[in-house]
């Protein structure tokens, strides 16, 4: 079990910072300590820190203006990332719903939010393209807005992120960013995170035992 006294959540989190989206630097993405037990993760359910999760003002995929009042009353999976990601983030996003697919008939999947870490590139239109990939999560929602409202909701959830120039490379630039999912209750408190590290099976376990609850 995570111990909160030891670890603080911006200490805990820092670790997960500015992960790359590049397979090169994936496994570095976060060294968050963690335990297993009868295959579930014992710190699923100890990572519900009240400092990470609050209020967000954004633009969804279909150009609304949406805030966390819209996500409220049933649980909300979030994932910051971005389009032109090539690697983390459609795999994680592959790797969410595989998850869903395996939990049980009666644990309806959370409702699932990804933030554009890149709002210059990322309109409306491009994440209503994007999240339409077959291997995605079918409740996939993108959201995106100004860049200060993107970075205000980063930091509502101690997520970071920064543009790495590529001179010479089509795309011309690249985003590392925080690479977690978050679980928010029906109330947007946090209930659990994931990292690169769980894997569909242990991702599954866990929302299970909590959307159980």
């Amino acid at each position: 079990m995570m111990i909160r006294s030891l670890l603080a959540p911006s200490a805990l989190l820092a670790a997960a910072l500015l992960a790359a989206c590049s397979p090169s630097s994936a496994p570095e993405a976060d060294t968050a300590p963690r335990a297993k037990s009868s295959g579930v993760q014992a710190s699923c359910t100890g990572r519900a820190y009240p400092e990470i999760g609050g209020p967000i003002s954004l633009i969804n995929d279909a150009g609304e203006r949406v805030t966390e009042e819209t996500y409220k009353g049933r649980p909300t999976l979030i994932y910051f990332g971005f389009t032109y990601c090539p690697d983390v983030c459609p795999m994680t996003l592959v790797n969410v719903e595989r998850a869903y697919s395996q939990l049980p008939e009666n644990i309806e999947p959370p409702q699932t939010l990804l933030i554009s870490v890149d709002p210059e590139r990322d309109t409306p239109e491009a994440l209503a393209a994007y999240v339409k990939a077959p291997r995605f999560p079918e409740n996939l929602v993108g959201l995106t807005g100004s860049p200060e409202d993107v970075r205000a909701a980063a930091d509502e959830f101690l997520s970071d992120y920064s543009r790495i120039e590529q001179s010479g490379s089509q795309s011309e630039y690249t985003m590392d960013h925080t690479s977690l999912l978050y679980l928010m209750d029906e109330d947007w408190q946090l209930k659990t995170f994931f990292t690169h590290e769980d894997t569909a099976e242990t991702i599954s376990a866990c929302l299970g035992e909590l959307l159980a609850e």
